[in-house]
């Protein structure tokens, strides 16, 4: 495990609750099961393209009015449309929501009696949680919140010297913040439910008590699991873990200077955390106006595809005896079967040509049998004289498989992604 992921791995899971709830584990299988999600990074500071929540710290106070001030008026999307967000998470193959609910900032997404300063009193004047709810439930999607303890607002208004999870500035300090931060948790619990997964981006201090108070079944993320950012560990987690990407280089709308990742480093990151167990959750930036930028569309278009053909590999699966071998190949398994998915990120496979390659930790029985996800296995198109069969060996090297790529995602034949092969009854 990486220095960075061992750090995160340990300071977020000292507060952890004891699980009385049976119900709760079951949950959180459930959870693991969904696989990928999305994540909602969008408030009035999209306005100006930016995030205006810790550079507030070092802003000064004409800066920080401005915040108060002008960028509520200027808050108003034009072109908001929260379905066609979720029918994009559709479209991804994605399971569950997450919403930025409030950021360090302190700024609401939600009508809430606990501050003017939400999205009810801004130019657009609308309910954007309460939208992002019903769109994302119609689509049949699972809802879930990311919501911040830490609220600068809060400590700007009371005196505190601003500055990133110091103790001057941290709920549990701060008895006022606290109840705050409850009141607003109850709102939203309240008001919203139900809602499945919460993302607690800050000492969560008795948020957490809360929530399962009037939620029992709601799977806490962000301070009850590993919760990598940017990052993934080197091995196997053996326990509920969420990967947080986002596909450029910032987590909310940039209007230039953005450098988006590419669809088939996206797929390869979301092997990459299945394989050792975790779930994906990858970050949108809706812009000025309210659309989901063209580019990241794209992305999550060509996400949608690989998981068209080859979904099965990805959801209701757990990690494999090993995660991954050194030439490129990854695995998962079903989680109640003796059937094994090995996906082969090395490089693309060409179309209508055999290709080998050998397995090292993979034992098979007299009754496996070995196929490439997305193709019947014997037909290869325009060709009906082509043996198209999958063939295999074992040996004291290894599995050998080779196969031959008859699907074609891309009318052009050509396939950069990954491709997947599934292993029954293996030993």
């Amino acid at each position: 495990m990486s220095k960075n992921i061992k750090k995160i791995f340990i300071d977020i899971t000292i507060d952890k609750l004891d699980k009385t709830n049976g119900n709760l584990l079951l949950m959180e299988e459930n959870f693991l099961d969904m696989a990928l999600g999305m994540f909602i990074h969008w408030s009035i500071d999209v306005t100006i393209g930016s995030l205006a929540s810790h550079w507030m710290v070092a802003a000064n106070d004409e800066i920080l009015e401005k915040v108060y001030k002008e960028l509520p008026d200027l808050f108003y999307p034009t072109r908001y449309n929260t379905d066609e967000w979720a029918l994009l998470a559709k479209t991804a193959g994605m399971k569950y929501v997450v919403f930025t609910t409030k950021h360090h900032g302190g700024f609401c997404m939600y009508d809430t009696k606990t501050t003017p300063f939400n999205v009810m009193n801004t130019r657009f004047g609308k309910d954007v949680l309460s939208d992002v709810m019903a769109s994302f439930r119609k689509f049949d999607i699972e809802t879930g919140i990311y919501f911040s303890p830490l609220d600068f607002t809060w400590c700007k208004e009371n005196n505190k010297h601003l500055q990133f999870m110091t103790d001057e500035v941290i709920p549990a300090n701060n008895p006022g913040l606290l109840a705050y931060n409850e009141a607003q948790i109850r709102e939203i619990f309240t008001n919203y439910g139900p809602i499945s997964t919460v993302f607690f981006d800050g000492p969560p201090a008795n948020l957490k008590k809360i929530v399962w108070e009037i939620s029992k079944n709601t799977v806490i993320t962000r301070s009850e699991m590993p919760t990598p950012e940017l990052e993934l560990p080197d091995e196997i987690i053996d326990e509920p873990w969420e990967a947080c990407y986002r596909l450029g280089n910032s987590w909310t709308y940039k209007a230039s200077n953005e450098d988006y990742k590419s669809g088939t480093d996206i797929i390869k990151l979301l092997i990459d955390t299945r394989s050792k167990g975790g779930n994906m959750l990858l970050n949108i930036s809706p812009d000025t106006f309210g659309q989901v930028p063209v580019e990241q569309q794209r992305l999550l278009q060509e996400l949608g595809l690989f998981l068209f053909f080859c979904g099965e590999a990805i959801y209701h699966v757990r990690p494999y005896k090993v995660a991954f071998e050194d030439n490129g190949i990854f695995y998962t398994k079903h989680k109640n079967e003796q059937t094994l998915y090995v996906f082969d990120t090395s490089g693309p496979w060409p179309y209508a040509k055999r290709k080998e390659i050998t397995l090292e930790n993979v034992t098979i029985s007299d009754k496996t049998k070995i196929t490439m996800l997305g193709q019947n296995g014997h037909t290869l198109e325009h060709h009906p004289e082509v043996d198209a069969t999958t063939r295999f060996y074992q040996d004291e090297s290894g599995l050998h498989i080779n196969a031959m790529r008859c699907f074609r995602p891309y009318s052009s034949r050509d396939w950069p992604n990954p491709v997947v092969f599934k292993i029954t009854n293996i030993k």
